[in-house]
């Protein structure tokens, strides 16, 4: 049973309500979930931590209160990471009189609770510099009250300052004080979130008000209000200790199993633009205006629903009915508080500033995700590539765009010139984005399933880590959890490997949609620069598994090869793979490297820093791209990497015989269905560490990108 809320309008809880519901304790890697931390996060110190900074200075009394009064203290008196947003005397004042109230004493225990937990940021130290660190675009950082913070540049009396939540400011003359378990960053104005629901917010921003009346009217209003599963209890389930590799390491269930959703409007100047270009009519209303430009969009996509009684303008909540695809297609089944996590992260590090595992000279970062319009996906990409390799600019018009994100983009003049919706990643100060359930953007172009997105845009290999394959990972803030540039000490399978760098994560049955498994452990293990796992995370089944799970949906019918991005390994064992109940081909075996007989043996020179790769001719190089595929494999994309944190050193998966792609299978697909891939345990005994299966990415490839081969002609080797 999931929570779901059916009263029409404003949602506002109660705050205990919201403090049942929402009260994480930390980022996806921080303590358990108590207000008195275990005995095994107290640690010794000498000097000054979080809890002495506020009681030693009396400008900030008041929020010391509120922080004592939510018996918070001692867990900032513990050993940890945390970022303290500190309101002012004044700041705390001026938030009791907005409320009516005369000191804190009026505040109730569960008002000072979510206060102080709306400051505090678990698991991270981050000064004003990582705050910002691209000049425009901002973290979203999930406070202990399981809830994003956006940060931005802004200036106050010509000076800059970091913006939080477009309202308080960090005090540039008191910022980044150091403690011995955290940074204090002293703000002007207590910060507040919303209680209201995703689809609430829309409503209540006046400039996208034609999208909010097709949500209303479409019934896609009440398919976004679940929040969360109440009959999930993270407490009921113990720790998972296990090996992968050498690597002695223990994992947690999630915390919480909460839904959310994500939805991109465009603003109302945009559609009205937008009817004048093709020549609709607003003379019977907005909304019909709206249906008929739906019409043109979608019809074209869905010729045999046009006589369905279904379509009619009398029958917009029906599934055939274009307008509610419409407005479904602008939302997807997942959570993503900020432009950044759209897709993967972008790594500060050494001589490193780019989207981690991207060689972003050569290709952009793309994310693919599944919206509430059944079987499809939106691609996600961040521009960062000024020139293709034959020379010809690949930003078009959008030059000032560089590491912005766009959805549904493929802009490669001149063969493909479709430039997709640019996501505004500015804050609107005036109306709030982040929801309990959910987050919206702005988007300046159309956001629509056409058959160019279709058939042009998304006719291509789509990639996906495994991680962005499960919605929940995203919305319960356990993708790319945690510090990838350190390791926690892995010498015992014990509690005193305290996760102060990260968690790792095991989902139990009926955690993750579309997903069933069988004796075995399903783990994710957080990122790390030095693995050589794509983004730095993999997926680990240990066990006797017999694991399902469906397929992401492929954007139009015929014929698709399926692949798995993995890292052999001799502790790893075999698996047979199955497509909708078939079994197909011979078991991979993960034990098996790219040097191996049972691939290309010797002609595989292991070199990291592909130059004997670069060095082939494109002949050679189809050549060999042939030979593996005969053979079900292929090399990784050598856009992808890891690196070491310290020296910024890249090392490229293409060029190491363990890191390929395995076909899985190549079959027919038919895009109006669900799909699903089974994996079977077939190694013989108890191989390696327990049967260790890796799952790293996804790769769904149409015929017409595989089938490219022969003289000189290959498919891309990105």
């Amino acid at each position: 049973m999931v929570t779901t809320i059916n009263i029409k309008g404003k949602h506002t809880l109660p705050a205990k309500l919201i403090g049942l519901l929402f009260i994480i304790c930390s980022l996806s890697f921080s303590v358990a979930c108590s207000d008195e931390p275990d005995s095994e996060y107290f640690y010794s110190f000498t000097g000054e931590m979080a809890s002495d900074y506020l009681r030693n200075r009396s400008q900030y009394s008041e929020f010391t209160q509120i922080v004592e009064k939510a018996q918070l203290m001692d867990l900032l008196a513990t050993y940890g990471q945390y970022t303290c947003f500190i309101p002012t005397n004044d700041a705390v004042a001026a938030y009791l009189k907005e409320h009516g109230l005369q000191s804190v004493d009026q505040l109730s225990e569960a008002d000072c609770d979510t206060i102080a937990r709306t400051h505090i940021v678990s698991g991270g130290i981050l000064s004003t510099f990582d705050l910002v660190p691209h000049g425009t675009t901002g973290l979203s950082l999930l406070n202990m009250m399981g809830r994003y913070i956006t940060t931005t540049n802004g200036e106050v009396d010509g000076q800059p300052v970091v913006m939080l939540e477009g309202v308080a400011h960090i005090d540039t003359e008191a910022q980044n004080d150091t403690v011995e378990n955290g940074i204090m960053q002293p703000i002007n104005v207590v910060i507040e979130k919303s209680n209201s629901y995703a689809a609430d917010i829309v409503e209540d921003n006046p400039h996208i008000g034609l999208f909010y009346q097709a949500l209303q009217a479409t019934g896609v209003y009440d398919d976004i209000l679940l929040v969360e599963d109440p009959d999930y209890d993270s407490k009921s389930y113990k720790k998972y200790y296990y090996t992968s590799d050498f690597w002695h390491e223990v994992a947690w269930v999630p915390d919480t199993k909460k839904y959310g959703f994500t939805i991109f409007v465009e603003p109302d100047s945009l559609y009205h633009a937008k009817f004048q270009q093709y020549g609709i009519s607003t003379a019977n209303g907005e909304l019909r205006a709206l249906y008929d430009l739906a019409c043109q969009l979608y019809d074209p996509v869905y010729p045999e629903d046009v006589n369905a009684a279904g379509h009619a303008y009398e029958n917009l909540t029906d599934s055939v009915n274009p307008l509610r695809r419409f407005v479904q297609y602008h939302i997807l089944n997942r959570s993503v508080p900020g432009v950044d996590k759209l897709t993967a992260p972008v790594m500060n590090v050494g001589q490193t500033h780019e989207a981690f595992g991207f060689n972003t000279t050569i290709v952009n970062p793309v994310d693919w995700y599944q919206t509430l319009l059944p079987h499809t996906m939106v691609k996600i990409e961040q521009l960062t590539v000024d020139l293709d390799e034959q020379g010809n600019d690949c930003r078009g018009a959008d030059a000032g765009k560089v590491n912005e994100r766009f959805i549904n983009r493929r802009y490669a003049a001149p063969d493909y010139t479709i430039r997709g919706a640019w996501i505004d990643s500015s804050v609107d100060t005036l109306y709030e984005h982040d929801a309990l359930n959910g987050h919206f953007f702005y988007v300046d172009d159309i956001v629509a399933f056409t058959k160019d997105v279709r058939d042009v845009v998304q006719n291509t290999r789509i990639r996906m880590d495994f991680s962005s394959v499960f919605p929940e990972v995203m919305t319960n803030d356990l993708r790319q959890n945690g510090d990838p540039t350190k390791d926690d000490d892995s010498s015992s399978p014990d509690d005193s490997a305290i996760p102060v760098n990260g968690r790792n994560f095991y989902f139990p049955e009926g955690y993750l949609d579309g997903v069933s498994f069988s004796n075995c452990y399903c783990v994710l293990r957080r990122p790390h620069t030095n693995f050589w796992s794509w983004q730095g995370d993999e997926w680990n089944l240990f066990g006797d598994y017999d694991f399902t799970f469906r397929i992401p949906p492929v954007p139009f019918s015929g014929e698709w090869q399926l692949r798995l991005g993995f890292c052999a390994l001799t502790t790893r064992g075999v698996m047979q793979t199955y497509f909708d109940g078939t079994p197909q081909g011979i078991p991979l075996d993960m034990t098996k490297y790219l040097d191996s007989e049972l691939y290309i043996g010797d002609r595989f020179v292991n070199d990291e820093k592909l130059a004997d790769y670069e060095s082939k001719t494109d002949e050679e190089k189809a050549e060999e791209q042939k030979l593996l595929k005969n053979l079900g494999a292929y090399r990784d994309g050598r856009s992808q990497y890891h690196f070491n944190p310290s020296s910024g050193e890249q090392y490229f998966f293409a060029g190491n015989p363990r890191t390929y792609r395995r076909v899985l299978c190549q079959t027919y697909i038919d895009a109006t269905k669900d799909h699903y891939l089974r994996f079977r345990v077939a190694s013989d005994g108890k191989q390696g560490n327990n049967n260790e299966f890796m799952l790293d990415f996804f790769e769904l490839v149409p015929k017409s990108v595989y089938a490219v081969d022969g003289d000189g002609d290959m498919e891309d080797d990105l």
